[in-house]
């Protein structure tokens, strides 16, 4: 192997997944329960046989949602269209052209962008091995949770880091990124375009006035944690309402937040979606915008939770609910990867 192919940089995305079948439900509910930086159920050595356990009494009603959203869950296909849009993107941007790139040419032709799951394939375990055999010894590594939790970057950034301590690859990891400019953009626009899809007969952009934009309430629903892990000092609250500030200072909007897919007796996050519907009725609001601010791409949470619970629901207190598309593969989203990437290459002097 040449220097150069020694040199290669790589990017891998991280993500916890999903089950790709039906009969992947169960196996992934089982690594979900037995991991220990979510939930600790009993002393460590009885961990995954409560795990087998809780996941074959899930894994029925687990099924029948899924087979509402298409049999499977989404986040492989749009993680891995995430992943090449990115890989596209480097490859074409001024730093790949400059005199001296920072990339080898090898391979695929430049930069090489990987994905790797923590709960469901590609397993991180299967994915680091397959990048040192690309020949990469630089690798940036990239959470796609834009707001640190342990139980979410936290977790799969552990689980990296003890795969890649066997291999001589030096890294870089992102854990958050909450703040940057071009994601806040990319969630502005699409709130925008989820505003006025309730007024689209309207040739003026509605005014905020009691009833909100338009008589439009913007609702950030993100993704609960029981309480106790915020008191123990994970960010994640923290990261998710300076997230929105960064939102509202651009956008003249209502808005409130929440918290969704709570489970289990501790005590959660509050209010929680749910609550906030029955606040939204009782308040007389008729126009709610969801914007699953967690979220970076559709799974199970949005299309079930958000698209087909919650929508019911509000329905039924004649409330109009629509959700904001999720980022995927928005074109601005992907360009806030890339500006991260090459910025985080820059810091550490790779270039």
């Amino acid at each position: 192997m040449g220097e150069t192919e020694k040199n290669t940089i790589g990017v891998l995305l991280l993500n916890l997944g999903g089950p790709d079948s039906l009969q992947a439900v169960r196996p992934f509910l089982y690594n979900l329960f037995s991991d220990r930086s979510i939930i600790k159920l009993g002393p460590s050595f009885l961990q995954k046989p409560i795990a087998w356990l809780i996941s074959g009494i899930r894994a029925q009603s687990t099924k029948k949602i899924y087979n509402l959203i298409g049999g499977k869950s989404p986040i492989l296909d749009i993680t891995t269209e995430q992943a090449k849009a990115l890989e596209e993107l480097l490859n074409s941007s001024l730093l790949l052209q400059s005199p001296h790139p920072p990339f080898s040419k090898g391979g695929r032709g430049g930069i090489k962008v990987y994905v790797g799951m923590r709960y469901w394939h590609p397993f991180v375990e299967e994915v680091v091995p397959e990048i040192y055999n690309d020949g990469i010894r630089k690798l940036i590594v990239l959470s796609l949770y834009p707001h640190y939790s342990r139980t979410t970057t936290g977790s799969v950034l552990s689980q990296f880091k003890e795969v890649v301590s066997r291999y001589p690859v030096e890294i870089f990891c992102i854990s958050s990124w909450f703040d940057h400019p071009l994601y806040i953009d990319a969630l502005v626009d699409l709130i925008e375009k989820g505003l006025e899809s309730f007024t689209p007969s309207l040739t003026l952009p509605p005014q905020r006035g009691r009833d909100g934009w338009g008589g439009v309430h913007v609702l950030f629903s993100a993704h609960s944690l029981p309480e106790s892990f915020i008191a123990e000092g994970d960010p994640y609250v923290y990261q998710i309402q300076e997230t929105i500030k960064k939102i509202v200072k651009i956008m003249n909007i209502e808005w409130h937040l929440s918290y969704q897919s709570k489970s289990g007796p501790v005590k959660w996050l509050e209010p929680s979606t749910e609550e906030m519907l029955e606040k939204f009725a009782e308040w007389g609001y008729r126009n709610m915008l969801v914007v699953p601010i967690s979220f970076v791409s559709d799974h199970i949470e949005t299309l079930y939770e958000i698209d087909i619970l919650y929508k019911d629901m509000a329905q039924k207190k004649g409330i109009t609910l629509k959700r904001v598309e999720s980022l995927n593969t928005h074109p601005l989203f992907i360009e806030a990867l890339k500006d991260i990437v090459i910025e985080s290459v820059k810091e550490i002097k790779w270039v």
